[in-house]
């Protein structure tokens, strides 16, 4: 029975099943033997009439970014040390982790193209650790998008170009992914990439171009058909999601783009920095996660002189905003990342900020985000949070919010 079947593809079709205890299995033989239709629940995340659902209900949880937790095992496959970590978040009830389920210079890409058997059995360990663990998984799968274009030997603007071979890369990669994970409960939802739309239509655009690091192999030079456009991101958006909906058919897509800048729209329609309406951010807002992706992903991170988009004076005000707006669209808002860093202040001040995201987030019934960011030690001066530094306290703040979400339920 397909629908029952757990774990994940392996080439030529095979699957690795999870356990399942000998109660479940005796009441699915029950129920076979006395006639009733049994249907399992899809697996992961699903959208319903606009709602977040997870196993057939409704869904809201906080989880956490997890960026490394992959790109350790690509760098050093016996440095286990992000699988150990991902076992205490689930201990700590942090219910799911989105992370880069990808390389991010081209030179992190070289395992995938030189030897993929290995370079699989490296993601499996982290899907096998997420499915013994209980704890879901976002992959991203193109997090520095620059870096596709770069592997293929073109400019981004080849983003726009369905037959280019950096969509066609996309359309691999995203492929082989898909078919290989879709079977495993682990698997939450498919996520694009990292915060492109913040790099699209810019007055400023030449100054904005990929980076430049050619010892990690980048080129040596960069040009204006390396300035992205929307209409560029928006190819590859739909073909990515278009190749997840081939191969899985409920799991939700996610872009991966943060919240609109505030001068978006002017961006793109004037080559301005003049501030956005409320309206202007709702259009690019639903610009920016297009259908088929049935989501609406922001990041969303405290403004030290406002500046939130559409007029919002507050982070509350412009979460609240967002939301209102996906509800309009029925699609759930995941607010992909979201944090205080060290700068914001003292120890009090961080956590007085931080107090205030999670209250709006259970306010506005928010159903899905995750904190920035968890285990990176190259941000120990800003960002990261371990259960060791002194920022443990967020994980704290977090499963209470995760109680308190489940008993107000959604």
């Amino acid at each position: 029975m397909k629908s029952a079947r757990l774990g994940f593809s392996r080439p030529g079709g095979s699957h690795e099943s999870s356990r399942i205890s000998m109660t479940t299995l005796r009441v699915l033989a029950a129920n076979l033997m006395l006639g009733v239709a049994v249907y399992a629940a899809p697996l992961g995340l699903q959208v319903q009439n606009g709602a977040l659902m997870k196993a057939g209900q409704p869904y809201q949880g906080i989880g956490a970014n997890y960026f490394s937790l992959f790109a350790r095992l690509i760098q050093d496959p016996t440095d286990t040390s992000s699988l150990s970590n991902l076992t205490a978040l689930a201990q700590a009830h942090i219910p799911f982790v989105r992370f880069m389920g990808c390389g991010f210079w081209p030179k992190d890409w070289q395992l995938y193209l030189t030897n993929r058997p290995v370079y699989f059995q490296r993601m499996d360990m982290v899907v096998r650790c997420a499915e013994t663990n209980g704890v879901g998984l976002i992959p991203s799968l193109f997090w520095n998008l620059a870096t596709v274009s770069d592997l293929v030997g073109e400019h981004l603007d080849e983003l726009g170009n369905p037959q280019s071979k950096t969509i066609a890369f996309i359309r691999s990669y995203t492929g082989k992914m898909v078919t290989r994970y879709k079977d495993s409960p682990a698997i939450w939802g498919w996520e694009f990439a990292n915060e492109c739309n913040l790099s699209c239509d810019l007055p400023n655009a030449a100054s904005h171009r990929p980076a430049i690091v050619p010892q990690r192999g980048t080129p040596a030079s960069r040009s204006e058909r390396d300035e992205l456009k929307f209409t560029q991101l928006c190819v590859a958006l739909s073909v990515f999601a278009e190749t997840v909906r081939k191969f899985d058919r409920t799991r939700i897509i996610i872009s991966g783009n943060s919240i609109p800048r505030a001068s978006a729209w002017h961006n793109m329609m004037q080559k301005t920095w003049t501030a956005d309406t409320a309206a202007q951010f709702s259009e690019i807002l639903l610009r920016d996660n297009p259908d088929p992706l049935d989501t609406i992903c922001i990041h969303l991170y405290p403004e030290k002189k406002g500046g939130y988009p559409g007029g919002a004076p507050d982070i509350g005000k412009v979460m609240a905003l967002a939301h209102a707006f996906a509800q309009q669209a029925r699609k759930p808002l995941f607010i992909g990342e979201f944090g205080v860093a060290r700068q914001a202040g003292p120890h009090t001040r961080q956590q007085a900020v931080f107090a205030e995201i999670l209250e709006a987030i259970a306010k506005e019934r928010v159903p899905l985000a995750a904190f920035w960011v968890f285990d990176l030690p190259m941000q120990d001066k800003d960002w990261n949070v371990t259960f060791d530094n002194d920022r443990a306290w967020m994980l704290d703040a977090i499963t209470q919010a995760n109680a308190r979400l489940k008993k107000e339920g959604p």
